[in-house]
């Protein structure tokens, strides 16, 4: 029995993308169909590499396929196009498909961390990503990579650093150790500038933005400067850190800034008898999300062994990512990619989007 292109795509148009509710016929996303003899091989293009659900949509799509009368054995490619949010960067000299800026009303909850883990995970996942340090005050992603300088510039451009994947630039490149900033707002926003017009960033799928904390003018330099996909709020369970989270999403919402979710650090420890230890409340970041009708995008444990990554620049989701909390650092830049990637593709092709929480 002859196998035809037209039975396969049959089979694979019930084979659906839940992001999207269309089928990945419809979406367009079957590429390079080969039939020899009773052996089919195609790809799947996703809109992220860090698709939550790649593992379903291989599955289904390799069992709906073998369904096919005379169809023996199949081979399924998983690729991804990671959709640009067309939003106008002029600043940039190349291509950036997402922007995505995280950010938190107050310091010390972890942003930075959740800023380069989650960098670090898209990168794993096979997305070209970029890290933009903006906090310039406090510039600490460079420790927390193990990055100690810049590659020598090309003529006037500034060539980022390269670490686990991605390209990073920061402020703590850029100045001697232990040199204090003591800038005004005009300064900060030259610099913000630069590191967006003067660095040659290559193309990218995603730009993650580590932003100072707080709603001053680094965080306002940036947005105005640099159009966002979208932003993430990262916060701690207890009371007080949630009052300043939400006056940085509010932030946000007033200059239009798409939110992406709520993170919340530090949501628990776990003890070796396999309990739960609520050390700075419980629930917090959920019930936030709910009250600003906002995603909940996870909850991220205690774990010592991400204090010491980040201070010997081995992020905990590259150097142990079968832990708890790579798990859960892991598992929320998949729900930023999905958001943003989704977003994107839903705005260019007009496909309704149903994100699945």
């Amino acid at each position: 029995m002859t196998i035809t292109n037209e039975a396969v795509l049959k089979a694979l148009s019930t084979v659906q993308e839940p992001d999207l509710g269309q089928d990945l016929v419809t979406l367009n996303m079957i590429k390079n169909l080969e039939i020899e003899g009773s052996h089919v091989s195609f790809t799947v293009m996703l809109t992220t590499p860090a698709c939550p659900f790649r593992g379903k949509i291989e599955k289904d799509s390799k069992e709906a396929v073998l369904k096919v009368d005379g169809v023996k054995t199949v081979s399924v490619k998983m690729d991804s196009d990671v959709p640009n949010d067309g939003r106008m960067r002029g600043l940039v000299k190349t291509p950036i498909r997402n922007a995505i800026a995280v950010g938190s009303g107050k310091g010390g909850v972890g942003k930075s961390t959740v800023a380069v883990n989650v960098a670090v995970a898209l990168a794993k996942a096979g997305a070209r990503v970029g890290l933009l340090d903006a906090d310039i005050y406090g510039p600490n992603t460079p420790t927390m990579l193990g990055v100690e300088k810049l590659p020598p510039p090309n003529g006037p451009r500034i060539i980022p650093a390269e670490a686990y994947g991605l390209k990073m630039v920061s402020m703590g490149l850029l100045v001697r150790p232990g040199e204090p900033l003591i800038w005004r707002g005009p300064m900060l926003n030259s610099a913000i500038r630069q590191f967006l017009g003067d660095v040659e960033w290559g193309e990218l799928d995603y730009l993650i933005i580590d932003l100072p904390p707080g709603t001053g003018d680094a965080a306002l330099s940036l947005v105005q400067a640099l159009p966002l996909s979208g932003a993430v709020i990262v916060t701690l369970p207890q009371l007080v850190s949630l009052e300043d989270a939400g006056r940085g999403l509010n932030m946000f919402k007033k200059l239009e800034v798409p939110i992406l979710g709520i993170v919340e650090n530090m949501s628990y420890l776990e003890l070796p008898d396999g309990t739960k230890m609520d050390l700075f409340g419980e629930g917090g970041g959920a019930h936030l999300a709910h009250i600003t009708e906002t995603t909940y995008l996870g909850g991220i444990p205690i774990d010592q062994n991400v204090r010491i990554g980040g201070d010997t620049g081995k992020p905990i989701v590259a150097t142990n990512p079968d832990s708890n909390v790579a798990k859960a650092l892991t598992d929320i830049a998949e729900k930023i990619a999905q958001k943003v990637s989704v977003a994107a593709f839903g705005a260019n092709t007009g496909f309704s989007i149903n994100i699945v929480e």
